[in-house]
């Protein structure tokens, strides 16, 4: 019998009936093989995790042009497809569901990411201030990116549709639309990051308009019940910040409304974006009335935290992000009360095996590579 029963509950997700409440979060860890393409290991470590109820994957860019960082995956080439199919069949083969996080990483890019050598792209010319942009040489200063014409804007929503569509032919369960992060979704949604002046900004309604083009785009190919989005509604990483959002995110959650997407996956505002400059009083528990469907969490949780949020009813499920690098057996060690592995921050990003896919479960001895 688990300490915890309400993470072992089954749950209607959409179109998916998943078998816990333990979601793996996405997660960046920069090991695509060439091209951005996954390979056989990058299999390996989705397929050890597969007991997860779901697994949403690192964010994965829809085009050349929403490369944010060195060593992620993409899927916007057959190669891609074909690297990510081998993921798919593992995770299938090994009892679990997985979704492919659609992402465009914006402003956040860098001109050397690609092959023209042009500047990034966002809703405006407005700078990251913060931080340093990460290149295939190294940490560089960040650049002003270029603000889309509006007659691009189409071809954008396309570049999600094709995303949505190969990320069928790869095989995976369903889609989470990236609108959290500062990327670029979340740059048109929140004003201090759109500063446009046509229909995509000013008024909140505006502002949320490319957010819906995009549900509207990738719900064609999939239809809503396989489909989530994310989003991170106090975060401040990449610079980010609103003037009032919560009037932002209730607003783009009751136009979501009416889709019946599978989940809405809202984080929760951690110590680290306090820290940060972030202010709580925004995030799942003021924004579930706004929810009509499953509402998915996530931000430093504790198995205790995510049950007490499950059982409280302000979240079905909760995704655990650094808990699932360094436990690839995590609801069984929930299940059991049994002591977690400790993570080692110094894999997290890019490398091979190590910090990867050699975290050992319970019944296995610790092995060296």
């Amino acid at each position: 019998m688990s300490a915890y029963p309400s993470l072992f509950q089954p749950l209607q997700l959409g179109a998916l009936t998943v078998p816990n409440r333990i979601f793996m979060a996405p997660l960046t860890r920069c090991r695509a093989g060439e091209g951005r393409v996954p390979t056989a290991l990058n299999a390996e470590y989705y397929a050890q995790r597969a007991s997860a109820g779901l697994i949403i994957s690192e964010a994965t860019v829809i085009s050349e042009r929403g490369n944010g960082y060195p060593g992620t995956p993409g899927i916007h080439t057959d190669a891609q497809v074909k690297g990510w199919k081998l993921a798919t069949e593992s995770v299938h083969a090994a009892g679990g569901r997985i979704f492919l996080q659609l992402w465009h990483c914006g402003r956040v890019g860098h001109s050397s990411l690609y092959a023209d050598g042009q500047p990034a792209v966002a809703p405006s010319a407005v700078r990251i201030t913060r931080g340093q942009a990460a290149t295939p040489t190294g940490p560089q200063p960040h650049e002003t990116p270029r603000a889309l014409e509006l007659h691009e804007i189409p071809g954008l929503i396309e570049d999600y549709r094709q995303g949505a569509l190969r990320a069928q032919a790869a095989g995976f369960d369903g889609v989470e639309i990236h609108n959290a992060n500062g990327y670029l979704l979340d740059q048109f949604l929140r004003d201090g990051t759109n500063h446009r002046t046509d229909a995509y900004g000013g008024s909140v309604q505006n502002r949320a308009r490319l957010t819906l083009e995009v549900v509207e785009a990738v719900t064609s190919v999939w239809g809503a019940d396989r489909v989530g989005i994310r989003f991170s509604p106090a975060g401040v990483f990449n610079d980010m910040h609103d003037s009032n959002p919560l009037a932002t995110f209730s607003h783009v959650l009751k136009e979501l409304q009416r889709y019946g997407l599978a989940y809405a996956h809202i984080t929760e505002v951690t110590a680290q974006d306090i820290a940060h400059g972030a202010k709580d009083g925004v995030g799942p528990r003021e924004l579930r009335p706004y929810v009509n469907t499953n509402l998915v969490t996530a931000g430093g949780f504790t198995a205790a935290k995510a049950s007490e949020y499950i059982s409280e009813g302000i979240a079905e499920a909760v995704a655990f992000g650094v808990p699932f690098i360094a436990n690839p057996d995590l609801p069984e060690r929930f299940r059991r009360g049994a002591p977690l592995n400790e993570a080692n921050e110094a894999t997290f990003y890019g490398g091979g095996r190590e910090g990867y896919t050699d975290y050992p479960a319970l019944d296995q001895k610790q092995t060296n590579h």
